[in-house]
C-alpha cells in the first residue's frame, strides 16, 4: 500500500472517532511501527492531526450535530438501550438524567413510572412535564441549542443541593480508562458533578460512541459503573470496558 493511500485511511479512521495506536496500526496495515510513525509525523506537520502518547487524534474536534439530527440517527438502537436501562430501575428511585438523544429516549420510558427526576435535558422536560407520577426537577442555566440542555453555574449550584440513587448519562464518546468526551467544559463539569451526586452511574451509548474521541473535553468515570450499549457493539469493542471495571450490557435487537 502506498504511503498516500495509507495516510488517507488513517484520517478516515480518526474522522470516524477512533484514537489510533501505532502498534495496532502497524498490524492493520502490515508495516513496521516506524513506518506508521513517519506517516503520523507527516500528517502532524500538515496540521491534520495531533500526536498523542503512542498514537494520534484529529487536530480539530468534530462539529457537533443538533439534537434533532441525533434523534433520527440509530433510533432503534437508542430505544433498545432505553428499554434495557429501564430494567435497572426500582420503584421510587431518584434519578438524574443528563442531556442527549439516548437519555431523552430513556426519559420517554418513564412516563408511567413513579420517580423524582432531576434533569438538564429539555427534551426530557417536554416528555415528562405532564406525567402524573413523575416529580420533575429542572436544572436551570444557560441553554446549549445544539444539545437542548442547560449548563453553567446555575445548573451546577442546583445540582450540588440534590442527590440521587442513579444517574443516566450520554456523551459524544466513551473511552475505557479515560471517560466521557464532550465539546465543552461546561458539559464536562456538570456530568462530573452528576456522577458525584448519585450512588450508581449508568452510561447510555450506542455502538458508534464506543472508543470515540471526536471531542477534546473529558469527564473521568468512577471505578464501578454500567455501560448500556446495543447489539451492534462487538465483543472486541466491549472488552476494554469490562477490563476497566465496567459492567457492560448489550441491549438485544
Amino acid at each position: 500500500m502506498r504511503s498516500k493511500e495509507r495516510r488517507t485511511l488513517l484520517l478516515e479512521a480518526l474522522s470516524a472517532g477512533e484514537e489510533i495506536d501505532v502498534e495496532d496500526l502497524a498490524r492493520r496495515f502490515e508495516v513496521s511501527a516506524s513506518t506508521i510513525r513517519r506517516d503520523l509525523q507527516q500528517l502532524s506537520s500538515s496540521k491534520a492531526i495531533k500526536r498523542t502518547y503512542g498514537g494520534a487524534i484529529l487536530a480539530h474536534p468534530a462539529a457537533e450535530s443538533s439534537l434533532s439530527q441525533r434523534q433520527s440517527t440509530n433510533r432503534a438502537q437508542k430505544e433498545a438501550i432505553a428499554r434495557a436501562a429501564s430494567g435497572f430501575l426500582a420503584q421510587d428511585d431518584i434519578l438524574i438524567l443528563d442531556g442527549g438523544s439516548t437519555v431523552a429516549c430513556f426519559g420517554h420510558c418513564l412516563r408511567n413510572r413513579h420517580h423524582r427526576v432531576i434533569t438538564n435535558n429539555l427534551a426530557v422536560v417536554s416528555s415528562l412535564a405532564e406525567a402524573p407520577q413523575i416529580e420533575l426537577m429542572v436544572l436551570g442555566g444557560a441553554v446549549r441549542p445544539t444539545s437542548m440542555s442547560t449548563v453553567g453555574p446555575l445548573a451546577m449550584e442546583a445540582m450540588r443541593r440534590m442527590t440521587a440513587d442513579k444517574v443516566f448519562l450520554g456523551a459524544d464518546g466513551v473511552v475505557a480508562g479515560r471517560g466521557l468526551c464532550e465539546a465543552s467544559l461546561d458539559q464536562i463539569a456538570l456530568k462530573t458533578l452528576m456522577m458525584e451526586q448519585a450512588r450508581e452511574v449508568f452510561v447510555l451509548a450506542d455502538a458508534t460512541k464506543l472508543s470515540r474521541t471526536n471531542q477534546s473535553m473529558w469527564a473521568p468515570l468512577p471505578a464501578r459503573w454500567t455501560l448500556i450499549t446495543d447489539w451492534d457493539a462487538s465483543p472486541e469493542q466491549c472488552e476494554p470496558f469490562t477490563a476497566a471495571g465496567a459492567q457492560v450490557i448489550r441491549a438485544p435487537e
